[in-house]
């Protein structure tokens, strides 16, 4: 009876030890006696303890960094290059094989793949090209880690360039260079808005001037239809005193501001005066002779 318990007991333990579970976020490979034997998929798996082991793989999207290094540019000037890998293995059994026995330690390879590749590209640039063409460089960085990985059963998903920083003096220059350009655009700018302003001004003052010299011919047009018409009218009324009217409009201008105006009893002017006011003037009495 004891021993039925303790066999009992001990295949229990055997198939309690053997349980292995394994996470969606992961694939294994199960070898038996140091062979590959079969692929585990997410779930419950069962391995014989002691004679089997699975070796788990993560299948999610990981990141390693490069770790920044100094690499001398084409125009012998060092900088500082610093960028990240983002990655993971495919899912398929072939893949997680390839990434277990294909290489050794994928990730530790694919930093020192990547700052290799970055020296080599970055050493072909000026510092100035380098980092005006980010992209160009993640591009060329990321087609040949996904040409030397293809067979390590690994996607390389993106790479990112963290930072391309110069010397300390050589950056200072690059920022007073910049600064400069932005100050040059600036007074550019202020040049073109100051002589759009003075453009404006100075077709609103001849268009100013362009009204004035209107009016002003208008004026002298109104004027000049006045005086035919008054030319006319005297032509038509005081037909050979045309002195006289100019004289009665002298004295008509004259008594608008109360002016008092001696008029000899003689002359024509008082015939006209009198005629418009109804009466004729009193002629003078010769006096008898005595």
């Amino acid at each position: 009876m004891n021993i039925v318990f303790v066999v009992i007991a001990a295949v229990i333990f055997i198939f309690l030890s053997g349980i292995k579970i394994v996470r969606p976020t992961h694939r294994g490979l199960v070898e038996r006696l140091g062979k590959y034997n079969r692929f585990a998929e997410p779930g419950f798996n069962w391995i014989i303890p002691v004679i089997e082991n699975i070796y788990l793989v993560n299948i999610t999207e990981q990141m390693v960094d490069a770790e920044p290094q100094e690499i001398i540019t084409n125009d012998n000037l060092n900088a500082k290059v610093d960028a990240q890998v983002y990655f993971k293995v495919k899912t398929d059994a072939d893949s997680v094989k390839n990434c277990i026995y294909n290489v050794n330690n994928y990730q530790w390879q694919i930093v020192n793949l990547a700052r290799t590749t970055l020296r080599n590209i970055i050493g072909t640039l000026t510092l100035k090209s380098a980092n005006s063409e980010r992209g160009r460089i993640n591009d060329e960085l990321h087609k040949t880690l996904m040409n030397e990985t293809g067979s390590w059963g690994i996607e390389i998903v993106r790479t990112e360039l963290k930072e391309i920083d110069p010397p300390k003096d050589v950056q200072e220059t690059m920022n007073k260079v910049v600064k400069a350009e932005n100050e040059k655009i600036a007074a550019i700018d202020f040049a073109t808005a100051t002589e759009t302003v003075a453009d404006g001004q100075k077709r609103a003052e001849i268009k100013k001037a362009e009204g004035i010299k209107q009016a002003r011919i208008l004026e002298a047009e109104g004027e000049a239809a006045a005086i035919k018409l008054v030319n006319e009218a005297a032509e038509h009324y005081f037909v050979g005193n045309a002195q006289v009217l100019r004289k009665l409009e002298a004295v008509e201008k004259s008594l608008a501001n109360n002016a008092k105006i001696v008029i000899p009893s003689n002359t024509e002017l008082v015939n006209v005066i009198g005629e418009m006011a109804g009466f004729l003037p009193i002629k003078k009495e010769d006096k008898p002779a005595k």
